[in-house]
């Protein structure tokens, strides 16, 4: 697997159409994906989506990612907006300044600020343009893969 967003994506795509039982199952089915990570890696990748355990009726337990920690998709209308809206991603020393159509700064960097994503430790908006700060000690990368993580439909956009 190339990056964490990747790995991520995985992770939410299996447990979003599998009933996966427990973190040994995870591993095997993402191994047979291409994806090789640790128990520890997997175990934060569970914390940072949100991943809750669930009661099965039948017996036992399974992951579900609770509907209040959902990125947005491309087929919501937010999703729509998002996804019209970007025009490009730059950075300048450790900030990243998001690019937008004109009118969608706010929607934008308001969703972000509601997701309260680990790598982002606050936004500044304008009519078209993000100013996103992000926490000490986070890359570029990481600031990519979490907007990635939010907005699934950005990732072939932002380079």
């Amino acid at each position: 697997m190339k990056n964490k967003s990747e790995r991520l994506l995985a992770v939410r795509r299996l447990i979003k159409t599998r009933k996966i039982r427990s973190q040994e199952m995870l591993l095997e089915l993402l191994q047979k994906k291409g994806v090789t990570c640790t128990q520890a890696t997997l175990s934060r990748d569970l914390k940072f989506l949100g991943v809750a355990r669930m009661t099965d009726p039948k017996g036992g337990y399974f992951y579900s990612i609770p509907s209040n920690k959902a990125r947005i998709s491309p087929e919501t209308n937010i999703g729509k907006l998002a996804l019209n809206g970007l025009v490009n991603l730059t950075f300048s020393q450790n900030l990243a300044l998001l690019k937008t159509r004109p009118g969608y700064a706010s929607t934008i960097a308001a969703l972000l600020d509601q997701a309260n994503l680990y790598e982002i430790a606050g936004t500044i908006a304008g009519d078209d343009t993000i100013l996103i700060i992000p926490r000490e000690g986070v890359s570029e990368s990481g600031i990519r893969h979490s907007l990635i993580l939010m907005f699934p439909e950005w990732k072939n956009r932002l380079r």
